[in-house]
Formats: C-alpha cells, sequence, structure tokens
C-alpha cells in the first residue's frame, strides 16, 4: 500500500539511518543512490594490493553521544582509534591542533600548562565581536601561530580568506595549554572493525529495504506512488537551483600505495598547510590498524568543481539557504536531512542524529495520515 511506501534519496548515514529506523517500523523501503555503491562519503573498500582505504578522504568516528555510539553498534564491531595529526612548518612535524608540545617544539620553549596559557593570553590579538574565522584564530593564539597553521590551509582549503568565512569553522579546532595530541576529544572515538561500507550493509540488510545504485532521482518517474520521500542530497538541486546555486567546496583524492614501506608516516594525517597543492595525507593502516608489508595513502586538493563535500558557511550562503528551506516546509511528504539537505557542516554523529530525529518524525507523520 502506497502508505507504507518510502522512497529514500542517498545510500549514506543519513539516508540509510532513516531506512532502516522505517524498515523495522513496518515500511517499505526503497533507497537509491546515484553513484554505483552505498556508504556515501564513508565508502571503503580494500585496494588493488589488500589494504582498506576510503575512497573519499578519511573518516574518522568519534561522537560524545552514547545514544547514536550504541545505535551505530547494532550494526558493527569497533576498532578502537584516537586520531592524531600533525602539521607541517618549515619542514618540520608539529602536533595539531596546537597544544603545549607544539609551542615548546616551535619556539623552544619549556612551558608548562600555566605558562601555555599566560604564553596565549600574551600573542593573542583580542577580536571583538568574534565574526569570522580570522577572528577565531588570532582571538586564540594570535598572528605568528595564525599564519604559520591557519592562514595557508584556509586559502587551500575553502579557497577563500579566513576573514570571508564563518567563525564556526576554525571554532571546530581547539587549541590546549596541555599536551593532549589528539585530534578528538570525545568520549566514544573508534572506527568500524570491517570497514564503513560492511556496516552500511548491515543497516540495509533488512527485508523491508530494497537497494538501487547508480539510479538518479531525476529519473523516478512514478514519485506520486510514495507515501513519503526522503532527500539527501543538495536541497538545491532537488528544486532545480531555482534560486541559485548554494556553493559548495569539493575535493579530489590522490590515492598511491608504497609497496614495502610498512609506515609512511607517524600519525595517521598529516597537514601541509604551507606547502604544495593538496591539504594533507592520510595513512589508513594508522586508522583500521591493518597489517600489511606496504601502504596505501591519500591526498587531498581542494578544488571549487565536483561533487559537493562541504557547505561553505558565509552569510550570504545562509540566506540563499533560507530561500530554499522556505519551499521544503511546504512540502508535506518531503523530509530534507543531512550535510548537503540541510546545508550543514555535520560530522557524521550529527548526521545519525538528525537523522533518527527525522525517521521519529516520519513515522508519527505516517501514523497520523493513517
Amino acid at each position: 500500500m502506497k502508505k507504507n511506501k518510502i522512497l529514500i534519496v542517498g545510500a549514506g548515514f543519513a539516508g540509510s539511518t532513516i531506512a532502516r529506523e522505517l524498515a523495522d517500523a513496518g515500511c517499505k523501503v526503497h533507497v537509491i543512490d546515484k553513484r554505483p555503491h552505498i556508504a556515501g562519503n564513508a565508502y571503503d573498500e580494500i585496494d588493488a594490493h589488500g589494504i582498506l582505504v576510503h575512497r573519499y578522504g578519511p573518516h574518522i568516528f568519534h561522537t560524545n553521544s552514547e545514544r547514536i555510539f550504541e545505535y551505530l553498534s547494532r550494526f558493527t564491531a569497533w576498532h578502537p582509534y584516537e586520531h592524531r595529526v600533525l602539521g607541517v612548518v618549515d619542514g618540520k612535524q608539529y602536533p595539531f591542533p596546537i597544544n603545549r608540545d607544539t609551542l615548546n617544539l616551535l619556539y623552544g620553549l619549556n612551558l608548562d600548562e600555566a605558562g601555555a596559557a599566560d604564553w596565549f593570553e600574551k600573542v593573542r590579538e583580542p577580536r571583538e565581536p568574534v565574526r569570522s574565522s580570522e577572528d577565531v584564530v588570532l582571538n586564540s593564539v594570535g598572528r605568528d601561530l595564525y599564519e604559520k597553521f591557519f592562514l595557508n590551509y584556509t586559502r587551500k582549503q575553502w579557497g577563500l580568506e579566513p576573514s570571508q568565512l564563518k567563525a564556526g569553522v576554525a571554532a571546530r579546532i581547539p587549541t590546549r595549554t596541555n599536551t593532549d595530541d589528539r585530534y578528538f576529544t570525545d568520549t566514544f572515538q573508534a572506527m568500524p572493525l570491517h570497514g564503513y561500507t560492511k556496516m552500511f550493509e548491515n543497516m540495509l540488510d533488512h527485508p523491508n529495504i530494497r537497494i538501487e545504485t547508480g539510479v538518479d532521482f531525476a529519473g523516478i518517474e512514478n514519485i506520486s506512488s510514495y507515501a513519503h520521500v526522503v532527500y539527501t542530497g543538495p536541497i538545491d538541486a532537488y528544486y532545480g537551483h531555482r534560486f541559485g546555486r548554494l556553493p559548495y567546496r569539493s575535493l579530489s583524492f590522490e590515492h598511491e600505495h608504497l609497496a614495502g614501506v610498512s609506515q609512511f608516516q607517524p600519525v595517521g594525517t598529516v597537514n601541509y598547510p604551507n606547502d604544495h597543492a593538496y591539504t594533507r595525507i592520510t595513512e589508513f593502516k594508522h586508522l583500521t590498524g591493518q597489517s600489511h608489508p606496504g601502504t596505501s595513502i591519500v591526498r587531498e586538493y581542494p578544488q571549487a568543481e565536483g561533487d559537493p563535500y562541504y557547505p561553505i558557511p558565509r552569510d550570504e550562503n545562509e540566506a540563499l539557504l533560507k530561500r530554499y528551506e522556505e519551499l521544503a516546509l511546504a512540502e508535506k511528504d518531503v523530509t530534507f536531512v543531512g550535510r548537503l539537505a540541510q546545508y550543514r557542516y555535520y560530522n557524521m554523529d550529527q548526521v545519525v542524529g538528525a537523522a533518527l530525529v527525522a525517521a521519529q518524525r516520519i513515522r508519527e507523520h505516517l501514523t497520523a495520515r493513517s
């Protein structure tokens, strides 16, 4: 019956989570994805050399939500992993985010925690109000560290000056007076033991779920036969870019296997803020714990054109988004959820959280209609 039929556009975190929730509730769910695979940007696979790699760049799972971690634990066991990053400045590698060790190594100091706090206080450039990413960093660590670690990285990553980006971009990166060199400090940090793709396969393994890959939403002709549509693609694309395109930053990836090299770099990711066209190199064996005589790495090159990855947080883009959101609010039988559909710089756990909330609302909506 139509009242139980759901079309879900996109088989990433948002679409797959909602698919499973609605399938468990008795709905007949049809999941489509224009790519030839499930798992969205989290898609991973064994490369030609036997190493598990993330095709669309590294995806590091972390969350403070026990509820979300337990939810995903239904579909995967975990490999404990705490991500560490180094930033290269003048040919040397330093802990990043900036901590006390970064200061001591970079400037030849011997600061304790109180000394690091005093040092930051002396060099910071107070900004009031804090509006841009430039304001955030200068207000926190001052100009020299801003220029060494943030300025050129931001230019490469976003194609904009830090002063042109909203404060939230830089606010995602902490500054520490201790020696904690973990990139994230969340309570739960782990990687799916057998990879993200396997986790998604388990999530979508349900008799009420039918999956079709390599299928574009634009080619679906019988939309009216579904009681509800869940759309996880770009919201502006859904409306044919009626008011213009929402800007996104894209990436290209250069994967490489290094035969006979057991370890290429000391940590999972090394950032190159000032050198090269790429922003960072990730070595996958650090993330997965896999044992292999060789190693596989990926270099990331930000670019303006290509698949949409990062919504660009600027006031004018938020204004354009609101025009599309007004159209979306008038849709009674369509739910927009996910990083692209909501034009939000979500982490993976935040997408799952948003999807669980959306699934509950859809169930309530369908119940009210029946």
